[in-house]
């Protein structure tokens, strides 16, 4: 007789499953959203528009499906890690790490922020984490797999030696991150491994 496992709520991956469908069950809002609001929480950012190479993501978004992700994160407020922070303390990092997310598409010469929407939630802290790991392992988004770095802030004076990211290579435009030296990947390498990623090269 074959036994069955019982299901426990509080299982660790249930647990980051249920702050996945949160998220996924929020509406598709303007990037960053137009009101601001407190809190610290995960989120997900959606392209749609007309970049050759992600032609494949964008389709699937398109028509208000919005079925992948370009991109996870999360927004955690300083001393987050250690808890102990109410979602009003922790100011509006969420917010604000959507606008992050903006600014650097405006600055980008190749995207247009309108081509981009995002879903966000706002969670306890100690949940944070564990959603953005489960939805990053369910979806694997592309700039957070394949074409990194669109998350990076600017390293600072003295840091330029480190190397222009993936993101910033196929996506110039970042003042500081053309201050970084060259990466050994070119644009060509780059977009060769996104065709790989969508299964079209």
């Amino acid at each position: 007789m074959r036994a069955e496992t019982p299901y426990n709520p509080l299982d660790k991956k249930n647990l980051g499953l249920s702050v996945a469908d949160a998220l996924l069950s929020r509406p598709v809002d303007l990037l960053p959203p137009g009101d601001s609001f407190l809190g610290a929480g995960v989120y997900a950012i959606y392209y749609f528009g007309d970049y050759p190479a992600y032609k494949p993501l964008a389709e699937r978004n398109r028509n208000d499906r919005f079925e992948q992700p370009i991109y996870i994160g999360k927004a955690i407020p300083a001393g987050g890690r250690k808890g102990g922070f109410s979602q009003s303390s922790a100011g509006p990092v969420l917010y604000n790490r959507l606008s992050e997310h903006a600014d650097s598409i405006r600055a980008a010469r190749n995207l247009l922020l309108e081509d981009f929407g995002c879903r966000y939630l706002v969670v306890d802290d100690i949940w944070i984490p564990l959603g953005e790991t489960m939805l990053v392992e369910q979806f694997g988004p592309l700039w957070n797999r394949v074409i990194d770095g669109y998350g990076n802030h600017d390293p600072g004076k003295g840091r330029y030696f480190q190397k222009r990211s993936p993101w910033d290579v196929l996506h110039p435009g970042r003042a500081w991150a053309m201050r970084c030296a060259d990466s050994k990947k070119s644009e060509v390498d780059l977009l060769e491994q996104v065709a790989r990623h969508f299964g079209t090269g």
